[in-house]
């Protein structure tokens, strides 16, 4: 099985291409983006050395699922997916916020919590919480998007005095938030989960409008346990069921790395990363409720050039 991890493309018109950890984007033309979803993966700000078979797979085609179900709540850039880890959409000015909505008391929430504070990102936390508790409604807790670094949290008030958002896109930006987390909310109680938390990326196309970009509700901008036993492990104060990529973390953590300095990448066997693979795959199947149909990975480099280039030059 081959893993995409590096790619270079020449498109047709291309303008721009930009590498993420886990994105390649090429800007085409004026007004068109070619996202490439790549098998690397992504511990603790690190690019591991191994891709990982179909997890680009995975991933675009769970984003593509969940930006298709939710079309009618707020446009996205998504136009097509003219293969397995390439989405097709249209470009925009992102805004400089990430728009955060926890359900629970879980992850970051939980460990400011648990330091003493009180707020996050401005927003007033009651005593008595649990980890892992749901809190009455859902709260929205911005970051900072950094070009450069790590996102930091924002508070609305500080997103609106330093013009970062105007107040009307703004309003506009939780309206959204709230609407979509619902919706993936009901989603995942269909598939015997709960989405835990999430983000949101919003940009305005080239009309002005604000359109929701890049992915949503996948294992890798979204927290889930399974529904089945909930209750149970909150009231023992035991760990929840995660549907995530939270076991890669750990099993670094138990080879010694975090991603600090000095500290190396542990050895990834063969048969450690087809785990992982298929783990990924248990993902989509559990989140989507559909058989993963498994891309031709013999020359997966040029599979992917050729299906854009012919999707581009039928425009």
């Amino acid at each position: 099985m081959e893993a995409l991890i590096e790619n270079k493309y020449n498109f047709t018109n291309q303008t721009n291409h930009y590498v993420g950890k886990v994105r390649d984007v090429y800007s085409v033309g004026d007004d068109l983006l070619v996202m490439i979803v790549s098998d690397r993966l992504s511990a603790f700000d690190v690019v591991l050395p191994k891709g990982i078979p179909f997890k680009g797979q995975v991933l675009n085609q769970i984003a593509q699922h969940f930006l298709n179900a939710t079309s009618d709540i707020i446009p996205n850039w998504l136009q097509n997916t003219p293969d397995p880890i390439v989405s097709v959409g249209k470009k925009a000015v992102p805004f400089k916020v990430e728009m955060v909505i926890r359900g629970y008391m879980t992850g970051h929430a939980a460990r400011t919590y648990a330091s003493g504070l009180r707020t996050l990102c401005g927003v007033a936390l009651p005593e008595g919480l649990k980890e892992n508790e749901k809190f009455t409604e859902p709260i929205i807790t911005p970051t900072t998007k950094a070009d450069v670094g790590h996102d930091e949290d924002i508070s609305r008030e500080d997103i609106l005095s330093e013009g970062i958002v105007s107040e009307a896109d703004y309003i506009q930006l939780e309206n959204y938030t709230r609407a979509l987390f619902q919706r993936g909310t009901e989603m995942a109680a269909e598939m015997g989960l709960i989405l835990v938390d999430t983000k949101y990326e919003f940009g305005k196309d080239s009309e002005g409008k604000i359109i929701l970009i890049d992915e949503i509700h996948t294992p890798d901008s979204s927290r889930y346990f399974y529904k089945e036993g909930y209750e149970d492990r909150l009231n023992k104060g035991e760990e929840q069921r995660q549907l995530s990529k939270e076991f890669v973390r750990k099993w670094l953590i138990e080879n010694g790395f975090q991603g600090k300095e000095g500290q190396d990448v542990p050895f990834m066997s063969d048969s450690f990363i087809s785990e992982i693979s298929e783990r990924y795959i248990e993902l989509f199947q559990i989140i989507v409720g559909e058989k993963f149909v498994k891309g031709d990975t013999s020359n997966i480099e040029n599979r992917v050039f050729e299906n854009v280039e012919k999707y581009l030059s039928e425009l």
